[in-house]
């Protein structure tokens, strides 16, 4: 007996879905290789020096990232109306942007392997990061505005209603549902 509905059809399975694993494989063969090259040529004790130094200056690295977002967060909180010594000032200048970028730089640095200290070592350099900071931003910002409704960039537009002055009204929408006619009162909305 059939019901008359099609049979599910399997979804395609998306790029991404299907290069990111072979691009990691890739990416850790690749590693090993190197590691082996560098070995046979400085000395297994010379490799095991460089896996060494990678994670201690990587470390280095996330923590002081990790100090200057903190700081920045702590300047821009008491920057906010209605703190103690909150005046007109500006914000921060972009001297102080690309903590995250900083972090990936010490990550790429701790991790095992000789291609990812590299790739760390260029994000030290600020011009590249710059250049990557703002090729992120510029990216982000346009898949935002083509997002569709149902997206994240709709989401974060309707996480709140604000009124004219300003404030957020929290609410819940309730439709009546013609398919239940149910004339029961329904309880008021408590947060």
């Amino acid at each position: 007996m059939t019901t008359g509905t099609p049979p599910p059809t399997a979804r395609k399975r998306s790029r991404a879905r299907t290069f990111v694993p072979l691009a990691i494989a890739a990416w850790a063969v690749l590693e090993i290789w190197m590691l082996i090259v560098v070995a046979d040529v400085a000395g297994g004790f010379t490799v095991l020096l460089l896996l060494a130094a990678g994670v201690v200056l990587g470390a280095v690295v996330m923590k002081r990232a990790g100090r200057r977002a903190f700081r920045n967060l702590t300047e821009t909180l008491q920057q906010m109306p209605g703190q103690p010594g909150a005046g007109g000032s500006s914000p921060a200048p972009s001297s102080t942007r690309g903590n995250g970028f900083l972090m990936l730089a010490g990550l790429l640095i701790m991790i095992p392997g000789l291609i990812s200290d590299v790739a760390g070592l260029l994000l030290l350099v600020p011009p590249v990061r710059s250049a990557l900071s703002g090729f992120a931003e510029r990216s982000l910002e346009r898949r935002m505005r083509t997002a569709g409704p149902g997206s994240l960039s709709d989401a974060f537009q309707q996480a709140r209603m604000h009124r004219p002055d300003g404030k957020v009204v929290q609410g819940e929408v309730i439709r009546e549902d013609p398919s239940h006619p149910d004339d029961t009162p329904r309880p008021p909305l408590t947060p």
